[in-house]
């Protein structure tokens, strides 16, 4: 049974980046749709919230310590470099490049993590006990060059569809080179803010280990830092409202499951097995979200990015 035991961290990171995926596949209509992009962080945090509050209170209520002063600073700054800096940077680049391009950037996420974690000692390396050490420090490598590769190199295209189909239709989609660039620094910035989340999140997984009570005052903190900051740039009311029901339906489902439920199934990750461990399943997510949407979207892969 014990055995059992210790491929739940693995099965729960499966499943995860099986539903950011389809997170990822759903955003992309969303932001194609011209949506706001602070206005949906701010209805995505606050459904999150909302949700695991619920969840929190039937599950943790018994077993939740005192939230410290300390405890809710570690809580705050996990909100904004985890989701609110995140997540909208991560849309920034989602709008101006592809949905499979943008997830590639979590090919990064293992190796800045690890790099990371070496100076606060939540991951070490010794190369004088066995292959250990060397096995991730070749990973680490790999996924470095892999990234680059994705970012730098454009190859041949690996399907061919009708001309009608390689084409956007939505104005939003139309990428140039520009436009490229400026979606990779903000994929860039989101995927460094990303890796210091994992370790944040150590911290506070050792002090505060109820991970559905800490993800909702993490989305709730995430939410208020959105809104302030939407509601400073534009005045515009209009742009709080949904236009269909496709767009409430992606909202509710990034909010309880992209944000609520795989963050807290991260949190819990992070506490059994390591940060650098939870970052190492990132690039899954890129070729979950390949899978989906070059069936959909007739989305071009090329070899490299």
């Amino acid at each position: 049974m014990n055995n059992c035991r210790k491929w739940y961290p693995v099965l729960a990171m499966l499943a995860i980046d099986l539903a950011l995926a389809v997170s990822n596949i759903l955003l992309r209509k969303i932001v194609g749709d011209g949506i706001n992009l602070l206005v949906f962080i701010t209805y995505r945090q606050s459904i999150s919230a909302f949700f695991l509050s619920l969840l929190a209170f039937f599950v943790e209520r018994k077993s939740r310590p005192k939230l410290t002063f300390t405890i809710s600073c570690l809580l705050f700054a996990s909100a904004v470099i985890g989701t609110s800096v995140t997540q909208f940077m991560f849309l920034v680049g989602l709008q101006y490049t592809s949905a499979t391009f943008s997830c590639a950037f979590l090919n990064m996420v293992p190796i800045l993590t690890f790099l990371m974690a070496l100076p606060f000692g939540f991951e070490k390396v010794n190369f004088k006990s066995g292959n250990g050490g060397r096995a991730k420090v070749v990973g680490a490598l790999v996924c470095l060059a892999g990234a680059v590769l994705l970012t730098l190199y454009k190859g041949k295209p690996l399907f061919r569809f009708a001309d009608s189909n390689q084409q956007s239709t939505n104005p939003h989609m139309k990428l140039n080179s520009e436009r490229w660039v400026v979606g990779s620094i903000a994929l860039l910035v989101g995927t460094l803010c990303w890796s210091s989340w994992y370790l944040v999140q150590t911290s506070i997984a050792k002090r505060y280990p109820c991970p559905y009570s800490s993800t909702a005052i993490m989305a709730a903190f995430s939410s208020v830092q959105s809104a302030i900051l939407s509601l400073s740039v534009s005045r515009d009311l209009s742009i709080w409202m949904l236009n269909t029901k496709a767009h409430i339906f992606i909202i509710l489902y990034a909010g309880m499951v992209g944000t609520g439920l795989c963050f807290v199934g991260m949190s819990w990750c992070v506490k059994k097995r390591g940060p650098v461990f939870t970052a190492a399943f990132n690039p899954l997510v890129m070729i979950m979200a390949a899978l989906f949407e070059v069936p959909i979207w007739h989305e071009q892969l090329h070899l490299g990015r």
